[in-house]
């Protein structure tokens, strides 16, 4: 559902401040980033903070995450050339289970040194590319609470996550430990304890193997707000401590690896109506930014917060993209107030997979990234 003011007063700032630019476009609040990432670290108390680079890859954005001593998580070429770039950079790791060749032998030989896997012929590759390497297995958790499940591409069970980790060591590796991933934008808590007990299962067979397993990430998935309830990161960091608390080891390396909950609600991304129609019962109302441009998490239902200027009495649309392709429709069904060509559209807390994922099909450019901050 949509309503005529955005749910928080950083959005409504961000519109307020938008308003000399020409659509479409993200605007990106670099001080909340830097608030996000310093939330994150008072919550988890000690655990790593690699923040991972697909989420939002503008170099304002690394540059707030690299002043703030952050880690980052990266599976490409490009993006270790990105941060590469940087004056200064905190410890980078890899936790993409299948990785190019060439990627592997440039990260190792730029000092990155933990790698995660999921196949024997990943753990046979890292071995290859970079010989003495640490690795991590990532594990297969429920993804069922996310709104963007990645459970099926990636991930291992028990038995063949303790066989990775023995492979690694004859090959020379150092099985270091484990990740997983409960699915991005995940909306319940409950979802790290339950992958965290799988995840227990995991160190007690290994080290039944004779493999002392020391990191323990529990990746990414934290969420920013949309439409449904999402627990805060407060309730998630309470869960995680209580839960590695009970059922691992002192002293473990507790990591993580957002990306949505540290860029997420730091950006606000603002369209233009160019067009409405009648389509049989439904309206039609066209924008300047869709899901190849701007929006490609809709493409799968991902729902957006969506917030305009109009007033009037809220109808029924489905809300599309400019482009020519009939799968470039954001909402088949979002209450707007009455809009015409012209009149703007926002999307709240859209800083996480809006630029990364744009492209210029049909010949419609991603929208152009204003950064501001207010502090020094």
């Amino acid at each position: 559902m949509a309503v005529t003011l955005p749910s928080s007063a950083l959005m409504a700032r961000l519109i307020e401040r938008s308003a000399s630019l020409a659509t479409p476009f993200l605007l990106q609040d670099l001080d909340q980033v830097r608030r996000n990432l310093r939330r994150l670290r008072e919550a988890f108390a000690d655990a790593e903070i690699y923040y991972a680079v697909k989420a939002n890859p503008h170099p304002d954005i690394v540059g707030v995450a690299a002043d703030e001593r952050c880690g980052f998580e990266i599976s490409s070429d490009g993006e270790l050339d990105l941060l590469m770039a940087l004056p200064r950079v905190a410890r980078i790791i890899s936790s993409n289970p299948i990785k190019a060749p060439q990627f592997i032998r440039r990260a190792s030989q730029s000092g990155v040194s933990e790698f995660a896997v999921d196949s024997g012929a990943e753990v046979a590759k890292v071995a290859r590319e970079a010989p003495g390497a640490s690795v991590f297995v990532r594990l297969l958790v429920d993804n069922t609470a996310s709104e963007w499940p990645l459970a099926r591409k990636y991930g291992v069970e028990l038995d063949v996550a303790v066989g990775l980790l023995r492979q690694a060591d004859r090959l020379g590796l150092r099985p270091i430990g484990t990740t997983f991933h409960v699915g991005s934008q995940c909306r319940s808590a409950a979802s790290w304890e339950a992958a965290l007990a799988v995840t227990a299962e995991v160190w007690r067979a290994a080290s039944h193997h004779g493999i002392d397993l020391e990191l323990l990430s529990v990746g990414g998935g934290f969420p920013v707000q949309h439409t449904r309830p999402i627990p805060t990161i407060e309730e998630i960091a309470e869960v995680v401590r209580r839960t590695v608390k009970v059922r691992f080891p002192a002293g473990v390396r507790v990591a993580m690896e957002p990306g949505r909950g540290i860029v997420g609600d730091a950006g606000l991304l603002g369209a233009s109506v160019i067009g409405t129609a009648k389509r049989g019962d439904e309206t039609w109302v066209y924008l300047d930014v869709g899901v190849f441009n701007g929006l490609m998490e809709a493409i799968d239902g991902f729902s957006y917060e969506v917030v305009t200027e109009a007033r009037g009495m809220p109808t029924t649309v489905v809300l599309a993209g400019p482009s020519c392709d009939s799968l470039d429709v954001i909402a088949e069904k979002i209450d707007l107030p009455e809009v015409a060509v012209g009149d703007r559209v926002y999307f709240v807390n859209a800083g996480a997979y809006t630029l990364a994922y744009a492209s210029h099909f049909n010949g419609w450019l991603p929208p152009t990234v204003y950064s501001i901050r207010d502090s020094n």
